[in-house]
């Protein structure tokens, strides 16, 4: 096996959907890094593969990258898998990946499931420009900024979120004026009981209110149309003004702004440079 850090991705629920060159390469490498052991042995059990086994999550990440750095730089290979899917989306592997990449030591990818394309490509929303938002913060003004952020893309919005707060988000949605958005919720995907389900915001809501779902959920919301930003100017500068408040670099927020509301980049810079600054 060629020396590197292998980034692999593995089923999002059917055991089947691991490909075979993922399987070749699980068994070839020195080590298997995975976020929960247990979950990735059976996975490897059940495909035959026999390696050696290491554990690499969010609380361990720091000490295990520069295990994986030392493992690559002496010559040896490792992979790095989640619970599911494509690891560091929403995962645990952005240090470790970068760490290896720092250290000029190869990297590769092995493409695999990925829950927020799993969802985008059943959705029926456009897909060719969307904002992956990951989990949503449980409170305070993290949620707050996130759900204003949500509200105001005009791409196609993919999130993830734990059944027992999915209610809850779709609730807070619709206080966020989204409630006749089309949204689609995927649930359990690729596996016994997968399930869409397609409705606006609020009618999910209601639904969900009566009958709480079980199992792993993505939701996919309909972007909002881009509004006229010479109209919106006001509107600009407040947004500017909350996203310099949370601490939100001059560059980041002139971009926000031009996706946002379409403004040119010129202004979009000067407001977002009179926020920083106090001045606007």
């Amino acid at each position: 096996m060629e020396s590197g850090l292998y980034v692999v991705g593995t089923p999002i629920g059917n055991l089947s959907d691991l490909s075979g060159r993922a399987a070749e390469t699980l068994a070839a490498v020195d080590v298997v890094y995975a976020e929960d052991t247990r979950r990735t042995g059976v996975l490897l059990r059940e495909a035959g593969i026999e390696v050696r086994l290491r554990s690499l999550h969010e609380h361990n990440e720091a000490a295990r990258s520069e295990e994986v750095v030392e493992l690559v730089s002496g010559g040896g290979s490792a992979a790095l898998v989640s619970d599911a899917g494509t690891p560091a989306i929403s995962d645990p592997g952005r240090r470790v990946v970068g760490l290896v990449l720092e250290a000029g030591l190869p990297v590769r990818s092995v493409p695999g499931p990925s829950a927020p394309a799993a969802a985008l490509s059943v959705a029926g929303l456009p897909a060719d420009r969307y904002t992956f938002l990951g989990f949503a913060p449980r409170s305070g003004a993290e949620r707050e900024a996130w759900l204003a952020r949500a509200a105001a893309s005009t791409e196609t919005v993919v999130v993830f979120e734990s059944p027992r707060r999915t209610t809850a988000l779709l609730e807070d949605l619709e206080a966020e004026g989204l409630g006749e958005r089309t949204c689609v919720l995927c649930r359990e995907l690729t596996k016994l009981h997968e399930e869409v389900l397609r409705s606006t915001v609020a009618e999910l809501a209601r639904r969900l209110a009566a009958d709480e779902p079980r199992g792993e959920v993505t939701l996919v919301l309909e972007g909002g149309a881009p509004p006229d930003w010479q109209e919106n100017e006001d509107e600009m500068r407040r947004e500017a003004r909350r996203r310099a408040e949370l601490g939100e670099s001059t560059r980041d927020i002139a971009g926000r702004l031009q996706r946002t509301f379409g403004a040119p980049r010129n202004r979009a810079y000067e407001i977002a440079l009179d926020a920083a600054t106090g001045s606007g």
